[in-house]
């Protein structure tokens, strides 16, 4: 017996429709930005402005674009209106560098994620004479930035151009602010109210650096991690943060502080070495920046000298947030002179197999430190290293 298969009369009309509907849905983007521009030590301050701003969330939609992506100099500190400026380095198509070899004569008006009524665009040109490509308004021709290098792209889907300066459109007021009103956030007290961090409020109060904190958030926010009490205590004696001139004690503070408002789920993203601080405004850029990473499924801080790890949210309100962290971040360009088995302490292993792991031993590697252990004993293994090296000279 044949058995033929019957269908409802709708069937025909139902996989018409999911046939259509298939091909015309186009997958969004689904790369991350931030790791795509770690590599790029200079580029940290854009890619953290970038996740740190609404702009991550509007590229949900996005299928391909071209970041022009702006060097650490040109946004340290950011400008109050940064996230509409972002989105005006965003354009929203691939860009390789082959077409900007072959850019027609006329140059070519190209959509970037800022918009208002209307979609805003950029004219991209090809100078013939020294081989450059510029960008300018399409709405202002005097202005004009210059692409200086291409440093990665990913076919089809994300290019990055790193150019000379910021742009800015005509309808942009890059004085307005895109920030909530202020919260009326009393720094201070918030930290007395952990009940274990009033080593920190103290010294930001009487250094004023809390009341300048408070203002200081640019639209872009901010993001404090402060020690406890116990990780001041635990700073051996060569540490003398109150023998600290009053500039260099603000500078410490200040390099506890980040530009941008990161809530701990975008500070679990960041993987950058060199984040700059509101220390590094202070100095030259590349100076006072703290290393980001994941370890042991915290989020770990270090300086050169000393690694912390994130303990606690002590406050979260958009644009500000607050993170206890259990060691003291000192900069190396203050505390230089310091040997680094006097000025570091590293917990060490209670047991051979903690000590055998590759998680111990790197981080033994890194520190290379003496540190007391939670007993209150003191472990000399580096100067075990010392005598050695010791021998061989």
């Amino acid at each position: 017996m044949v058995i033929t298969p019957r269908y409802s009369h709708s069937t025909p009309t139902l996989l018409l429709y999911f046939l259509l509907v298939s091909a015309t849905t186009t997958p969004s983007l689904s790369l991350n930005l931030t790791a795509i521009l770690s590599p790029f030590p200079d580029l940290s301050l854009f890619s953290s402005l970038l996740l740190s701003t609404a702009v991550y969330d509007d590229l949900s939609t996005v299928t391909s674009l071209s970041l022009l992506a702006l060097p650490n100099s040109l946004l340290s500190p950011p400008p109050p209106n940064i996230a509409d400026i972002l989105r005006y380095h965003i354009l929203l198509e691939y860009l390789s560098p082959s077409d900007l070899r072959h850019l027609p004569p006329s140059g070519r008006l190209i959509r970037t994620l800022f918009s208002t009524t209307t979609p805003i665009s950029v004219n991209i040109t090809r100078d013939t004479v020294n081989n450059s490509v510029n960008i300018t308004p399409s709405d202002d021709g005097a202005t004009s930035i210059t692409v200086t290098s291409c440093v990665k792209t990913m076919p089809y889907n994300v290019s990055v151009y790193v150019v000379n300066a910021m742009l800015i459109p005509s309808s942009v007021d890059i004085m307005a602010s895109e920030s909530q009103p202020p919260l009326g956030l009393n720094i201070t007290k918030a930290l007395i109210d952990g009940h274990d961090f009033n080593v920190a409020a103290a010294l930001l109060e009487a250094s004023g650096v809390s009341d300048e904190l408070e203002s200081a958030e640019n639209g872009a926010g901010i993001t404090l991690f402060i020690p406890t009490d116990d990780s001041f205590a635990d700073l051996l004696p060569s540490v003398k943060i109150q023998s600290l001139t009053a500039d260099k004690k603000t500078v410490l503070l200040k390099y506890h502080v980040l530009h941008s408002y990161y809530p701990l789920g975008s500070l679990e993203l960041i993987v950058n070495p060199v984040e700059p601080t509101f220390a590094t405004d202070l100095a030259s850029a590349g100076d006072y920046t703290i290393g980001i990473s994941r370890l042991n499924g915290s989020v770990a801080l270090k300086s050169g000298l000393t690694q912390a790890s994130v303990t606690q949210t002590l406050f979260d309100e958009k644009p500000i947030v607050i993170f206890g962290i259990n060691t003291v971040l000192l900069p190396k360009e203050i505390f230089w002179n310091i040997t680094i088995n006097t000025a570091v302490k590293v917990v060490l292993p209670e047991t051979k197999d903690e000590l055998e792991s590759p998680t111990q031993l790197s981080a033994l590697n890194e520190s290379g430190a003496l540190r007391r252990v939670g007993s209150g004993r003191y472990i000399a293994g580096m100067y075990c290293i010392l005598g050695f090296l010791y021998v061989l000279v």
